[in-house]
């Protein structure tokens, strides 16, 4: 069973947007665990209503703080099988899941809706944060052959027992994905990408901190530079290929 990780975080006026999405776009069976930090969250009197005729719809408690605490919580909780993450904020196309979930059949354990990859595209949000993102991910495709050209892209399907196994170094927030999928790609894990569209939010506002955080993702992709030229040394082992075209 598809179990899809939100962290939220005062998500009233989207969250009904969201399970309308949900509903329209992911094939049963799924689960959905809607992760909070603290009771006052606007959120949780708005999920609850809305699981008292959807038993899908689960609320879990933040076990840890902030955001990386709350895609950390998901995975726990899940354990095992396919896990999508998943923005509260409506940034992210669902159309794509069935996609995905064909791909994660398939034997692929981290599958990556690409706004960068041919046929994806990015409406809306930050110029500076835009570029940074595109130049990251692009840019690590090139050099390494890292198997996404968009390597920051939180929306993303994993394998929960894998994730679990990779762990959680990360202590800022959304470089998780980053992190995951550089570790994903060092030990050889089959890695695809599929195409995505992306829209910034219309609703509610953001808790992404640049100047705070890109420090932590520079860190995450010297480390995933570092993995592909060691793979590329035979000191990996293959792997990680996107079934796409480059």
């Amino acid at each position: 069973m598809l179990n899809l990780i939100v962290p939220v975080y005062n998500e009233a006026a989207n969250f009904p947007g969201l399970v309308g999405e949900v509903e329209r776009h992911v094939p049963p069976p799924f689960a959905v665990h809607a992760v909070y930090d603290f009771d006052a969250d606007t959120t949780v009197p708005v999920a609850r209503g809305l699981a008292a005729t959807r038993p899908w719809l689960r609320l879990v408690r933040n076990r840890y703080a902030g955001a990386v605490g709350a895609l950390r919580t998901g995975f726990e909780v899940v354990g095992t099988g396919p896990a999508l993450v998943v923005m509260a904020d409506l940034s992210d196309d669902l159309s794509c899941v069935p996609e995905l979930l064909d791909l994660y059949h398939a034997g692929y354990r981290v599958v990556c809706p690409s706004r960068y990859c041919p046929g994806g595209r990015q409406v809306g949000g930050p110029p500076l944060k835009k570029a940074l993102s595109r130049l990251a991910g692009v840019s690590l495709h090139l050099l390494v052959g890292f198997p996404t050209r968009d390597a920051t892209n939180n929306f993303r399907l994993y394998d929960a027992a894998l994730v679990n196994r990779l762990g959680v170094e990360s202590t800022g927030g959304f470089e998780l994905a980053l992190e995951l999928t550089a570790k994903a790609f060092r030990r050889g894990v089959l890695i695809a990408e599929v195409p995505t569209t992306w829209r910034d939010r219309v609703a509610g506002e953001s808790r992404f901190n640049l100047r705070k955080w890109l420090p932590r993702y520079a860190y995450w992709y010297a480390h995933a530079l570092l993995a592909g030229l060691e793979r590329r040394l035979g000191l990996h082992p293959a792997g990680g290929r996107s079934p796409r075209p480059t």
